[in-house]
């Protein structure tokens, strides 16, 4: 498994904040455009300029302005993604291994590690669902509740590749180069 170490968009160690800091040191708003929709960057660029103006107060200011302009900042991102905002969490928080992973061959520039643990994942857990259902299977006459179960097995597994499926084949069938038919989760 890759190590814990990088982080997602809620945390003070993910990509978001990151930018977020580059922005203020820099006094350049632009750094962090690129994280929200284009009908929010007015509401971005107004809370830039009030952060920019509170934090020469003096220390105490600048670190409330500069939470304020990361939480706004971050919530308003997820919003464009249709995601809820819980607040920022805080440095060192672990996230889930597929986004670790992910946001490490992002910045190695190595898809190979992150490629080959999600197929493996992917194949153990599909051989897993499906010796539950054909476990399943054998016993389905057993009873109306043993029935069930395999029914249950059966749809799940079912949906499950449709699913993978889909997100697989959906950007070929339609001739796209980018984006995802996966909801983003951060």
């Amino acid at each position: 498994m890759i190590p814990f170490g990088f982080a997602h968009c809620d945390t003070m160690d993910g990509p978001v904040i990151k930018d977020a800091r580059k922005a203020l040191e820099t006094k350049n708003v632009d750094v962090v455009l690129k994280w929200v929709q284009r009908n929010d960057e007015a509401e971005i660029r107004n809370l830039f300029d009030k952060t920019m103006a509170v934090r020469a107060l003096n220390p105490q200011a600048k670190e409330l302005a500069d939470m304020y302009f990361f939480e706004s900042l971050v919530r308003i991102h997820r919003a464009g993604e249709g995601a809820s905002f819980d607040g920022i969490k805080p440095s060192g928080t672990e996230v889930e291994p597929g986004i670790e992973a992910a946001d490490q061959a992002v910045e190695s520039g190595l898809i190979g590690p992150v490629a080959k643990e999600t197929a493996e994942h992917m194949e153990k857990s599909i051989r897993s669902r499906f010796a539950e259902l054909q476990e399943r299977k054998e016993h389905v006459d057993d009873s109306v509740e043993a029935g069930r179960e395999y029914v249950k097995s059966y749809v799940t597994f079912i949906h499950d590749i449709e699913n993978l499926h889909q997100i697989v084949s959906q950007n070929e069938r339609h001739g796209e180069k980018a984006g995802s038919p996966i909801q983003h989760v951060h």
